[in-house]
């Protein structure tokens, strides 16, 4: 259901179902997505709960999770009475936004860089780099993908590492 709600209210020429589309997303899913600009490729991990987002383009095969928050920064300058930081972030290719990660202004995510998790962004990002804490960024190794990668693994070999940690950690702790 969410795949059909986000198609229609990110694709759909009708104004009315893009509205209705709009309202149950946040309604069921609680987010808010709208760009000037979106690929149909673009992921949406755990159904953007949480998500709101504003975002200028967001361009193909790029994966945002949960919670993250894509949109403007603008400040109003008393002083001259005109707007500053006008406009929405720009998403590059096989970008990826981690968990509770803020992306604010008019800034662009170069392609292939990864958004790390509660990282604050409100600057631009070179492409293939990984992002985080506040305006923080460096070189991503190009032999590791991070956070998701299309051959993703599958969830038995997640319950069997977590299984493994939680023994090693029962043996240190004496517990059972």
């Amino acid at each position: 259901m969410f795949d059909e709600l986000l198609k229609k209210n990110c694709f759909s020429t009708d104004k009315k179902e893009k509205q209705d589309a709009a309202n149950q997303l946040e309604q069921l899913y609680g987010c808010q997505i709208s760009a000037i600009e979106m690929d149909e490729s673009v992921l949406f991990a755990h159904h953007a709960r949480g998500c709101t987002i504003v975002a200028a383009k967001i361009c193909e095969n790029a994966v945002i999770y949960q919670n993250v928050t894509i949109g403007s920064n603008l400040r109003y300058n008393k002083r001259t009475e005109t707007w500053e930081n006008v406009g929405n972030p720009v998403i590059g290719k096989n970008v990826i936004v981690s968990d509770g990660a803020k992306i604010l202004g008019p800034v662009i995510i170069g392609d292939g860089s990864v958004i790390g998790a509660g990282a604050i962004i409100t600057k631009n990002i070179p492409e293939d780099s990984v992002a985080y804490g506040v305006n923080q960024y460096k070189p991503k190794d190009p032999d590791y993908d991070l956070v998701f990668y299309k051959n993703m693994i599958e969830p038995e070999q997640i319950v069997a590492a977590c299984n493994d940690l939680i023994v090693k950690y029962n043996e240190s702790k004496g517990c059972d």
